[in-house]
């Protein structure tokens, strides 16, 4: 009998028996959350058959809950010893400032709101498992509360576009998210990481010079916009990152073509087109690269290969 200190391998078999009630609850609850998604999968991809009280989507559902279930159940120290890995990860990241409990729930959450209205909530699971690059410093680095930031932020709403009139209540945040896009891209100066590492500044390192690479610039961008109440995400692209404000649905786009190309921007957008990409939801962003001297310039690359989304 193979002998670890004072406890052979039969004992320790025993004590990692499954005889805590506990263990089932756990095994329920994780069982919910996995079904929720998977069968939002089936419910949009396979027939709807019309049943009363929708009788097959009960059906369909409880079957995914099983199979979940008596998986789980037969995997269950797995199960178990991956839940505690799983959780000192996220204490430690609750602790000392990355991923944590509150990025789980928030993800989770909206990741469900998501496939609910998405008649394809399989791509956004996968959009969800593509890698961005860097993802948890950047966040650290998004200083959108700093008082550095902030005040950068109100500097730039007070020097570009505040007499204009057109839109002003409906679109007043995006005006003054434009604003800071002028003051910082009007003077960004490109300037690479050291060589053979991937230096990330935060936002407030970044004001001092206005300078810095790419995902520099989309930290400060993101930073600025998000601390007066804009909705920033940034763009993971081979080898670029850029940033992108979301400005509503198409008929907020004809608003903000309108008002980009007559009003804010006239000079710059003459005999332009704006860029945007259109998300999963049917939500409009438009491109505030640092090479776009309007938002919604030319991208450099069009490829999404991730995004992070700051809300």
């Amino acid at each position: 009998m193979i002998q670890f200190g004072k406890l052979n391998y039969q004992q320790l078999r025993d004590k990692f028996k499954i005889n805590s009630p506990w263990d089932k609850v756990i095994i329920f609850i994780l069982s919910v959350l996995f079904t929720i998604p998977i069968f939002l999968i089936g419910h949009q991809n396979l027939i709807d058959f019309n049943w009363p009280v929708q009788l097959d989507r009960i059906l369909l559902f409880t079957l995914i809950f099983v199979i979940i279930f008596l998986i789980l159940k037969a995997i269950i120290r797995i199960t178990l010893i991956s839940i505690i890995v799983y959780i000192l990860f996220l204490i430690g990241g609750t602790v000392f400032g990355g991923y944590g409990f509150k990025s789980v729930f928030e993800d989770y959450r909206s990741m469900m709101y998501a496939m609910l209205e998405n008649p394809n909530p399989q791509d956004l699971i996968i959009s969800k498992l593509l890698p961005f690059p860097n993802k948890y410093k950047i966040l650290n680095a998004i200083e959108y509360k700093n008082p550095k930031v902030r005040n950068f932020a109100l500097m730039a709403t007070n020097k570009h576009f505040r007499d204009v009139k057109e839109y002003k209540n409906e679109y007043f945040t995006l005006i003054q998210c434009f604003a800071v896009f002028k003051e910082i891209n009007s003077q960004w100066n490109y300037v690479s990481d050291p060589k053979g590492s991937d230096y990330i500044a935060t936002a407030s390192e970044s004001l001092e010079y206005l300078s810095g690479d790419c995902d520099d610039h989309s930290i400060l961008m993101a930073a600025c916009i998000r601390a007066i109440g804009g909705t920033p995400r940034l763009i993971h692209t081979k080898g670029h990152i850029y940033p992108e404000i979301y400005i509503g649905k198409k008929s907020d786009l004809e608003a903000i073509n309108y008002l980009t190309k007559k009003v804010l921007f006239p000079n710059e957008t003459k005999g332009k087109t704006l860029h945007y990409h259109i998300d999963e939801r049917g939500d409009i962003w438009l491109n505030l690269d640092y090479t776009a001297k309007f938002p919604g310039g030319p991208f450099m690359s069009e490829e999404i290969l991730g995004a992070l989304t700051l809300q």
